[in-house]
């Protein structure tokens, strides 16, 4: 049995699509009255209205439910990601672990895989990522998205397991790149919104999104990536889906920022954190993230849009 571990969204869309094959699923909600919300109503109205369950999807709200064996989607914030493998590390000790969350864990720098092999270290991890937004798989619509693994027989297994009529999967075994497209196009997807939201148009966000994919492949080939992870799904087409939909959340952020309005907190803006992360990791190997600077900057309101832009314009003249 697949087990998708978080209910909100995105993992809630999976186990929707996962259990549209016939297979049984499960879906654990952390809040008990969110798991009796959806046993009743066979929805999750608060995050995905409209999106009945599959009849082989199941609701479990106690973590002793889970199943002894089969695959677990861990869908849970980056932020959040270390601590709930920590609470529940007996129980998913010698399972295989997907993460689905993109990002970089602020206080150590680490992505999901990396985490889950210091907090677990007996599981085998996995990486689930690329262009996809939760209400399009909830509804059927196809995508594409890599699974990143180092167990190339593992990775082979998952893939199967997960590939569904609407969500084609393929492989990597580049964990460092999958994490590291997944984490910095959020960042780049900021700068975007802010540049829509301060009404600076379209071309200025291809610029931005140009300038910033660029910026994205200084950075993960400095951290052993490789270079075609970066061009795939992992990176430029995630990179390409954040930078241009209101559906993002980073992108909605950015759009905040530009039009000088409130953000609703509750929201999890992954963005914010990497961007931090970014610059540390800029700092330390002697790489050039201007784009990313700013948004660090901008996140925490030490630089307005206008300021940024006009530091980014107002740099060296050089060969592209």
């Amino acid at each position: 049995m697949i087990t998708v571990l978080g209910a909100g969204a995105f993992g809630t869309s999976l186990a929707i699509s996962l259990a549209r094959t016939g297979q049984p699923v499960a879906l654990w909600a952390r809040n008990p009255e969110h798991a009796a919300k959806m046993l009743a109503s066979r929805e999750n109205a608060h995050r995905l209205p409209g999106a009945g369950f599959p009849e082989s999807l199941q609701i479990i709200k106690d973590f002793d439910q889970l199943a002894k064996n089969g695959p677990c989607l861990i869908a849970v914030p980056m932020q959040k990601l270390r601590g709930f493998l920590a609470e529940h590390a007996e129980q998913l000790a010698q399972r295989e672990l997907v993460a689905t969350c993109k990002g970089i864990d602020l206080q150590t720098g680490l992505g999901p895989i990396e985490t889950i092999k210091q907090v677990v270290p007996t599981a085998l991890p996995a990486l689930l990522t690329g262009p996809s937004f939760a209400s399009d798989i909830a509804r059927g619509l196809p995508t594409a998205l890599t699974l990143a693994c180092a167990d190339g027989t593992a990775g082979k297994a998952l893939q199967q397991a997960l590939t569904t009529p609407n969500l084609r999967i393929y492989r990597s075994s580049d964990t460092t790149g999958a994490e590291l497209g997944g984490a910095l196009k959020n960042v780049i997807a900021i700068a975007c919104g802010a540049c829509i939201g301060e009404g600076m148009g379209d071309s200025a966000r291809a610029a931005l999104m140009t300038r910033g994919f660029s910026e994205m492949q200084r950075l993960a080939l400095r951290k052993g990536a490789l270079p075609e992870t970066l061009t795939g799904l992992s990176g430029f087409g995630d990179l390409v889906l954040t930078c241009t939909s209101e559906l993002s959340r980073n992108y909605r952020f950015g759009l905040a920022l530009g039009r000088q309005e409130p953000f609703d907190t509750s929201i999890t803006v992954e963005g914010v954190p990497t961007a931090k992360a970014v610059v540390a990791w800029a700092e330390e190997l002697g790489v050039d993230m201007p784009i990313c600077t700013a948004v660090a900057a901008l996140s925490v309101g030490k630089l307005s849009v206008s300021e940024a832009l006009q530091a980014l314009l107002s740099r060296p003249l050089k060969e592209e």
